[in-house]
C-alpha cells in the first residue's frame, strides 16, 4: 500500500501531466524581495570568520552588483559565471547576477584549468566573478521581468564522454525545490527566522545552493557558510554560530565522529540533520542519531538535473530503513524503466516541476535524457509497494566518491595519454569513509615500467583532484575483454590495489 508522508495540498498538473505547486512567486527576484520586505534586519548570510549580512544589506549589495554587471554590458539572459570561493561574496555575487536578470553559472572550483575553460566557453559566459577581483559595483538595479520558465542558472555536471553538461535550471525549478524543502523538512510558516543552516558543502553544488541556500533565502532563515571545509572548523561552527540544521555527505559525519575531541562540542542545539549524496551504512545512521540526540534525521536523493532533492526519507523511517532514499517529493512522479521481473530493479525515471529544462547547447544529450517529460537518470533502483525508493546501482559507469561523481571514462581518457600507459580501466574501490575511491588498473607499454609519479603529474594537470586515482593495480597482461572488445570490469574490481604513492 502506497504511503504519502508529505503535504500534497495546493498542487495541480499541467497539460503534460507534470505536477506544480500553485501560488508560487514569479521568479527568484520576487521571492527574495518578499523576504527582504518581511524580515529586513534578520541575518541572511554569515560567513564563518567573515561577514554577516542582514537581508536588507544582502539586497542592497547584490543590487549594486547587478548595476555593475549592467554597466559592464551584461543583459538579461546573458551568462555570468562565478568562480568565487564559498563565502558571503559568493552569495552576494549569485544574488547580484540573478537581480541583473543573468543566468548564473556556478563553476566547480575543484575542476582543473581545462575543465574550467570548457565551462566558460560552452556557456559563453559574458562575465566571470573571480577570486581576488572586486565584485562589480554600480547603481542599484533589479530586473523585474523574469518569468517562471526563464533560465536562472546552469549547473555543470560531468558527462560520460568526459565533457561536462550544463543543466539549465529555471526560476520555476528553483522555486519548486524551495517549496519541496518546506514540506519535506516540515518548516512552519513563521519558523524561518529561527533557523540557522550550516552550509559546509560547496555552494557550486545544487545540494548547497538549491536545497539549502535558496530555501533559507525564501523563509527568512540564516545561511552559515563555512568557506573551507575542515572537520574541526565544521564542529566548531555548529557551536559558535548556534546552528540548528546541517546537511552533508555520510563521509563528513564519519570523519566528525572519529575526532578525539568530539565530546567537547555541544551538538544539542541541532534539531535537523540530513545526509545523502552517497550510500550510507546503517551503523553510521545510528551514530548520527546518537551524536545528535535532539535532531530529526533524514536522507535525501536528487540530481543536478532535478534541481537537487527528488526523494526524501523522513525521521520516522530513517533508522528502520537506512538503505532507502525515501519517498517522492510532493510534485515528483517516479517510474522504473524495464524493471527486472525477478529483482524489480529498473532505471529510475523522474518527472516533476523540479526537473531542469535540458542541457545547455546539447540537443542530442537533452533528447536522450529527457523523454516525453521524464528524466532518464541512469540510476538503477527499486520502488516497493509503499513507495520507498532504494538505489540499487548505477547504470552509468560512475564512481561516487563521498558525494562527488567521477565518471570512469573521463579518467580513462586522461590515462590514455599518460607516459608509459598501454591500457587502463578505472573502477570504484570500496572505502569505509568515502563509500568509494577511484582505482585504476593499468597495463604499462611493453618494455616499460609503471612510472607512478609521472602518471600522477600528468593526471593532476588534466583532472580535478577528486578524480585522480587514489589506488593503482599494475598488470603484466592485457585487460580482460569480452568478444565485443569491452573490458570486463567485474574481473578487475578486486585489484590487487595499493594506495597511490606507495610502491
Amino acid at each position: 500500500m502506497s504511503v504519502q508522508p508529505f503535504d500534497t495540498s495546493g498542487i495541480e498538473r499541467d497539460e503534460r501531466g507534470v505536477a506544480h505547486y500553485v501560488d508560487q512567486p514569479e521568479s527568484l527576484v520576487a521571492m527574495l524581495r518578499a523576504t527582504v520586505e518581511r524580515w529586513p534586519e534578520q541575518e541572511a548570510v554569515a560567513e564563518v570568520g567573515g561577514e554577516h549580512l542582514s537581508y536588507r544589506a544582502l539586497w542592497e549589495r547584490a543590487a549594486r552588483v547587478a548595476g555593475g554587471l549592467r554597466a559592464a554590458g551584461v543583459r538579461p539572459g546573458d551568462r555570468v559565471a562565478t568562480l568565487l570561493d564559498a563565502g558571503a561574496d559568493w552569495v552576494v555575487g549569485f544574488v547580484g547576477a540573478v537581480l541583473a536578470g543573468a543566468v548564473v553559472v556556478p563553476v566547480n572550483t575543484r575542476f582543473a584549468a581545462p575543465e574550467i575553460d570548457y565551462v566558460l566557453g560552452d556557456s559563453a559566459a559574458a562575465y566571470a566573478l573571480r577570486p581576488g577581483a572586486p565584485l562589480p559595483d554600480g547603481r542599484p538595479f533589479a530586473h523585474e521581468g523574469a518569468g517562471p520558465t526563464d533560465p536562472a542558472a546552469i549547473f555543470y555536471t560531468s558527462g560520460t564522454t568526459g565533457r561536462p553538461k550544463g543543466a539549465v535550471t529555471t526560476h520555476a525549478n528553483f522555486l519548486s525545490t524551495v517549496e519541496s524543502v518546506r514540506r519535506l523538512v516540515g518548516i512552519a510558516e513563521d519558523e524561518g527566522p529561527r533557523l540557522r543552516n550550516l552550509v559546509s558543502v560547496p555552494l557550486f553544488h545544487v545540494t548547497a545552493c538549491n536545497s539549502q541556500l535558496v530555501p533559507q533565502l525564501a523563509i527568512g532563515g540564516s545561511t552559515i557558510v563555512l568557506p573551507r571545509f575542515g572537520v574541526q572548523p565544521f564542529l566548531r561552527a555548529m557551536v559558535d554560530e548556534r546552528v540548528t540544521s546541517i546537511t552533508n555527505t555520510p563521509a563528513i559525519y564519519y570523519l566528525a565522529f572519529r575526532q578525539e575531541n568530539i565530546a567537547d562540542f555541544d551538538l544539542g542545539r541541532i534539531d535537523r540533520v540530513a545526509y545523502g549524496g552517497a550510500p550510507v551504512a546503517p551503523a553510521l545512521v545510528e551514530e548520527i542519531a546518537r551524536h545528535f540526540p535532539q535532531a530529526r534525521l533524514a536522507n535525501g536523493f536528487g540530481l543536478t538535473e532535478t534541481s537537487s532533492i527528488s526523494t526524501y526519507l523522513p525521521h520516522e523511517w530513517a533508522l528502520e530503513h537506512p538503505g532507502s532514499v525515501g519517498f517522492a517529493a510532493p510534485v515528483v512522479d517516479l517510474a522504473l524503466d524495464a524493471p527486472d521481473p525477478v529483482t524489480g530493479v529498473g532505471e529510475l525515471l523522474i518527472r516533476g516541476s523540479n526537473v531542469c529544462a535540458g542541457y545547455w547547447n546539447k540537443p542530442e544529450a537533452t533528447a536522450a535524457a529527457f523523454v516525453d517529460g521524464w528524466l532518464h537518470t541512469g540510476d538503477l533502483a527499486r520502488i516497493d509497494e509503499r513507495g520507498l525508493v532504494s538505489i540499487a546501482d548505477r547504470a552509468k559507469d560512475m564512481i561516487n566518491r563521498g558525494g562527488e561523481n567521477v565518471y570512469c571514462v573521463e579518467v580513462e581518457n586522461a590515462l590514455a595519454g599518460a607516459p608509459g600507459i598501454g591500457e587502463s580501466a578505472v573502477v570504484g574501490v570500496p572505502d569505509d569513509m568515502m563509500g568509494e575511491k577511484v582505482g585504476a588498473v593499468v597495463v604499462p607499454l611493453p618494455g616499460t615500467d609503471f612510472d607512478e609519479p609521472a602518471v600522477l603529474a600528468h593526471l593532476r594537470e588534466r583532472l580535478a583532484d577528486f578524480k585522480v586515482p587514489q589506488y593503482f593495480a599494475v598488470r603484466g597482461e592485457p585487460l580482460p575483454r569480452n568478444a565485443g572488445g569491452k573490458v570486463l570490469k567485474p574481473l578487475l574490481r578486486t585489484g590487487p590495489f595499493r594506495p597511490a604513492g606507495r610502491a
